[in-house]
């Protein structure tokens, strides 16, 4: 997802001014409305009757069809798409097909097993740059609704947030793909060779999240079960979370939960995520470099 398209998306699903995500994430309010009233490309206009194809198709199913199987519906009907195009047509709609029952058995062949990622950590979270290594989690935030989830990215060069995503209802796998996106959006685009470093969560194991870290080239990591030292640096930011902000809030209502965690005393808390981020981290490399380097 795009810097543009994720300022739209959370004033769509979030209610958050298109200034307040402008200053976020680092870009002017003229160029995001230049973005937003410039006339829909070939390819935009494509996809959005794809979206429709693809929701008219997963509607019919009764919520029963995947990709693969909506791919197949649309090339009878004379759509010229792939798999992974309808995939991420329905991660965009948060379309998700309802899962087949899975015996134990099933989940404990072996080749199911070794296609789990392994700890490529082991508990050394130094980094000697940004994007070398990000780590992630949820964690709730309570209100008198109930508890926004927050799904967090962390870069471990300098244990600030590069990414986030919220949503109201149990942490999905499309949750911890937003929050992934996000991250990648803010830092470029290209984060091919990061290590995400996770614990054994079924969100993190769920093929969808597995199939876009491959197409970020992002290589995943995850810790041993039951093992929470194993991702000790994200606890740690939850708990500067928790200590700084949250212990001393308490919210009525969802909406005001989400409006501190994207403003306001979110962004005290972790500053070099809207905007200084690259200038922070610079200054950390610099100090980091031997003198006789710098030049």
């Amino acid at each position: 997802m795009s810097v543009a398209r994720l300022i739209a998306a959370n004033r769509t699903q979030f209610d958050i001014p298109h200034a307040t995500s402008c200053r976020l994430m680092g870009v002017s309010e003229s160029w995001f409305y230049k973005w937003r009233n410039r006339q829909a490309t070939l390819s935009e206009l494509r996809r959005r009757d794809l979206d429709k194809a693809v929701l008219a198709a997963f509607v019919a199913s009764d919520g029963t069809y995947g990709s693969p199987r909506i791919a197949d519906e649309l090339r009878d009907d004379g759509w010229a798409t792939s798999t992974n195009t309808v995939a991420a047509s329905m991660r965009r709609q948060q379309l998700s097909a309802r899962p087949k029952r899975r015996t134990r058995r099933a989940l404990r062949r072996p080749e199911a097993a070794a296609a789990t990622p392994v700890d490529l950590l082991r508990r050394d979270f130094g980094a000697t740059a940004p994007n070398e290594k990000w780590c992630g989690d949820f964690k709730q935030v309570p209100t008198a609704e109930g508890p926004v989830h927050l799904a967090a990215v962390v870069d471990l060069y300098s244990r600030r947030l590069v990414g986030f995503a919220l949503s109201d209802t149990t942490p999905t796998a499309a949750l911890a793909e937003d929050a992934l996106c996000m991250a990648t959006a803010i830092r470029g685009g290209d984060v091919a060779g990061v290590i995400f470093h996770t614990d054994r969560g079924p969100q993190y194991g769920a093929a969808a999240f597995a199939e876009i870290c491959e197409r970020l080239g992002i290589v995943q990591s995850m810790g041993r079960p039951g093992s929470a030292l194993d991702n000790a640096a994200v606890e740690s930011f939850f708990a500067t979370l928790q200590k700084e902000l949250l212990c001393r809030r308490h919210y009525q209502t969802r909406a005001q939960a989400r409006r501190d965690i994207h403003t306001g005393e979110f962004q005290n808390l972790c500053p070099p995520c809207y905007g200084h981020q690259a200038d922070f981290e610079g200054t950390i490399h610099h100090r980091r470099t031997p003198h006789h380097l710098h030049h």
